[in-house]
């Protein structure tokens, strides 16, 4: 932790010894999560929230350009849903239940932001940034083992993969409301670079499928897509020098 906040201070200091002006943006919003499964299909999309504080240098001269800092929480996963069905009445369809894979990180973010103007206030943007990852818990020891034969099938307590890197790129549009408020709106995404989990190998597991036989649980490993959807404030400190 005494790092993140580091990075983050000496983002501050150079921002204000660069560019004379700093912004901060507190921000959130939908975060909407996909993941690939080696050795298994790919699950369905995973609808969580996430929140995030940044900062970014402001050249009083000319803001078209910045550097930025991020620290944020992100739930991140995927889903499987399954729906029972009535044999003896194939026309009803049954209750449909969810499984839900979530991996809660904090993330630090560094990159740069490129803005165009649009009409005389506004602004929209585009930004590129590279993203390390902090698993602070999962929901895996919650799971219900109840939807499949073999638990083994399912990720295990255990295999969440703590430090984790990726990259961040997105856009969006910056609304001025005053000299030192606005509020913006951005899409972004964000692919993991490593897995989010891994597991080796299990031989011998006992397959609950078929009583008396027994199965090897193939090695995997998991990782993250996420897109995000976030809507922001964004507060100027701005300061002018005077001669």
């Amino acid at each position: 932790m005494r790092f993140v906040f580091g990075i983050l201070f000496l983002a501050a200091v150079f921002g204000q010894t660069h560019a004379q002006s700093t912004a901060f943006v507190l921000k959130g919003g939908l975060t909407i999560g996909t993941q690939k499964w080696d050795n298994s299909i790919d699950k369905e999309l995973l609808f969580r929230y996430h929140v995030a504080l940044a900062i970014e240098s402001i050249n009083n001269e000319n803001d078209r350009s910045s550097l930025y800092a991020q620290l944020g929480y992100h739930v991140k996963g995927s889903a499987s849903r399954y729906r029972y069905y009535n044999f003896n009445n194939p026309s009803i369809l049954g209750n449909q239940f969810t499984q839900t894979f979530q991996f809660r990180n904090l993330s630090l973010q560094l990159g740069a932001k490129q803005r165009f103007p649009l009409g005389v206030q506004n602004r929209t943007y585009f930004f590129g940034g590279l993203r390390g990852e902090y698993n602070l818990s999962s929901n895996l020891g919650e799971l219900n083992i109840s939807t499949v034969c073999n638990p083994g099938s399912l990720p295990l307590e255990g295999g969440e993969v703590k430090f984790l890197f990726g990259f961040s790129v997105g856009g969006g549009l910056e609304l001025r409301l005053s000299d030192l408020i606005g509020a913006q709106l951005e899409l972004s995404v964000h692919p993991d670079v490593t897995p989010q989990y891994r597991q080796g190998p299990i031989p011998n597991v006992i397959d609950q499928c078929n009583p008396g036989y027994l199965i090897s649980v193939p090695e995997r490993q998991i990782r993250n897509t996420t897109i995000e959807v976030s809507l922001g404030l964004r507060l100027l400190r701005k300061v002018v020098y005077e001669e």
